[in-house]
């Protein structure tokens, strides 16, 4: 009988400058951040009755109640991408939210098996970097929509696509509202049915998730390919110092 070797540490492709494993300590930050949960919420329809607006709006109540500060982005006026520069007004806006925010909320219609254009414009403004930073890495994001007949989830899938590419920590749970004209009475308001208590239940999950995760995203999202690239441009800037010299 022969022995096995052990090739578990046996990993030369390996940068070992730049590999470094977990730290525990980075994961229970000593000093963590006392102002109230920072939320933005996008919905994706300009009708003047626009259901994933009012249920943008009831996620905006809860996140309140929960003791989360709350700003809702009108998408109306928004230029579509590509459109317009950067500078303008209205997508300066939303850079700037997005910045500010600890978490977000999507919030669409399904439309033709899909989430609307209104909603991807929104998303498709957002810079994955900004003035060397990424506005939306490492931040919470809970996913809703509303559908014109029975329940569908095609929309907060995309969603879901668009939040991990966009390196967002999307939580597990999701809202989707079927047949939306029939859960909101007159005043705009969602009436007490389960799909209400099922956003009360997502925005519960989003605060927590927040809270847990805010202090210490720099660290999750920390990848070694990155680390390794810095240290190879890094290298690189060296060298031809050097060579000018």
């Amino acid at each position: 009988m022969t022995d096995t070797p052990d090739t578990r540490g046996d990993t030369p492709n390996i940068d070992a400058e730049s590999f470094a494993a977990p730290d525990p300590a980075a994961l229970f930050p000593v000093a963590l951040s006392s102002h109230a949960p920072r939320i933005l919420i996008l919905y994706g329809s300009l009708r003047d009755r626009s259901y994933s607006r009012l249920a943008a709006e009831e996620a905006g109540r809860i996140l309140a109640r929960l003791g989360a500060e709350v700003r809702i982005f009108d998408p109306d006026g928004l230029p579509l991408p590509d459109s317009a520069p950067a500078d303008h007004p209205r997508v300066a806006e939303l850079r700037d939210l997005v910045t500010w925010c600890d978490g977000m909320v999507w919030s669409s219609p399904e439309r033709h098996g899909a989430m609307t254009g209104i909603m991807k414009a929104q998303i498709d403004w957002i810079p994955l970097s900004l003035g060397g930073v990424r506005p939306t890495q490492g931040k919470t994001l809970a996913v809703m929509q509303v559908c014109g007949g029975s329940q569908s989830f095609n929309t907060v899938n995309q969603l879901r696509v668009l939040g991990r590419w966009m390196r967002l920590l999307t939580i597990p749970n999701q809202s989707s509202v079927p047949r939306a004209w029939d859960e909101f009475d007159a005043a705009g308001r969602m009436k007490p049915t389960p799909y209400y208590d099922r956003i009360v239940d997502v925005m519960e999950e989003l605060v927590k998730f927040t809270l847990l995760t805010r202090d210490i995203r720099d660290h999750l999202v920390d990848r070694y390919s990155e680390r390794v690239e810095s240290r190879e441009a890094l290298s690189a800037r060296v060298n031809q110092a050097k060579a000018v010299e």
